[in-house]
């Protein structure tokens, strides 16, 4: 492992707001970041959480890459590294075509070239010199911008994909710093699809894999009092993930795809407890910490790949405010240094 990876491991959290944040600074949380919806804007998250702490990381968690152009995702990256100076970073990830096409109205054929092309071109902005243009010679993203005004020059800000898949995780290893994993890796796929591919894409390139990030989401978990309803809100959390088609590969490698059609079905009839319901044991111990907080504990130190970097996450689907709050704040009792 390299120095800059032993120097990133650690926790963190999607944002909790700024008055848990600052408790889980105090305790020891090493990052944090935001995620993105029809409701949430990554980069309105990454100023709110620039301005409301002081030593962690922060960064997106990920942006959607086809959204935007990558003059905006480097101009507001610039703009929140004047905020939280050498602590931002900038995750990625491509979001499914329907999303694309029907919600961004934005092009996303090529998925795969079209993303290596947009990092590319967002390093041409975050490179750039003074008084330079900057130049980028892509397919999908060609620059050639004449911006005359003293107000570049370099500035080093990590870039993690969102990869899932072998064909991004490729990507990954061929043009970004590392990942940021989903809340549904096990160990398992950490070890025979992310390590692999990972580095099957840097040595298409000659880059060494144990120089990239190997970060993520856990989906945590934590009730003392009510511990059954954690595990249910845990389940739930699964269980609306693989609802999603592209998560299939990883089901289908653990067996479950038994599972995941009753899952789908539940779903389909709006049939909440029988969606928590159809996630098998295995599926639900192999991906979530989750239970009372010394289960918990026990559930983390039996894990074999977790990420280097862990953005523990309370589980938000059919989960009210308030106990999504009371979550987060047990995550931060959880992981707080003694």
């Amino acid at each position: 492992m390299t120095i800059v990876a032993a120097l990133e491991q650690g926790w963190g959290m999607p944002w909790p707001g700024a008055r848990i944040a600052h408790e889980a600074e105090q305790a020891g949380a090493h990052a944090f970041c935001s995620g993105e919806f029809a409701d949430r804007n990554a980069y309105v998250s990454l100023a709110e959480m620039a301005m409301s702490t002081t030593t962690a990381k922060v960064g997106t968690g990920i942006a959607y890459a086809f959204a935007r152009s990558p003059f905006v995702h480097a101009s507001a990256v610039r703009h929140v590294d004047k905020l939280a100076l050498g602590r931002v970073f900038l995750g990625l990830g491509s979001g499914t075509r329907r999303m694309n096409e029907q919600w961004f109205a934005a092009q996303a054929d090529r998925p795969l070239a079209r993303m290596a092309d947009m990092i590319g071109a967002i390093r041409s902005y975050l490179i750039a010199e003074n008084m330079k243009p900057v130049k980028h010679d892509g397919e999908f993203y060609p620059l050639d911008a004449a911006i005359m005004a003293p107000v570049l020059g370099p500035v080093d800000v990590p870039i993690v994909l969102g990869a899932f898949n072998q064909g991004m995780l490729r990507v990954a290893g061929r043009v970004a710093d590392g990942i940021i994993g989903h809340g549904l890796f096990t160990d398992r796929w950490w070890a025979e699809t992310i390590d692999p591919n990972l580095a099957a894409g840097a040595a298409a390139v000659g880059r060494d894999p144990d120089r990239l990030r190997r970060w993520g989401w856990v989906i945590t978990c934590v009730n003392d009092d009510d511990r059954d309803r954690a595990e249910r809100d845990a389940r739930l959390m699964i269980a609306f993930y693989v609802t999603v088609r592209t998560y299939d590969s990883l089901t289908s490698l653990h067996g479950w795809d038994a599972a995941v059609a009753e899952i789908r079905d539940a779903f389909r009839k709006t049939d909440i407890d029988g969606m928590a319901n159809a996630v098998p044991r295995e599926m639900l111990d192999a991906i979530a910490i989750y239970g009372t907080a010394a289960e918990a504990r026990d559930r983390i130190a039996a894990r074999q790949r977790l990420p280097q970097l862990r953005f523990h996450s309370p589980p938000s689907f059919m989960v009210s405010p308030r106990r999504l709050e009371g979550y987060s704040s047990a995550i931060v009792d959880l992981l707080r240094t003694r």
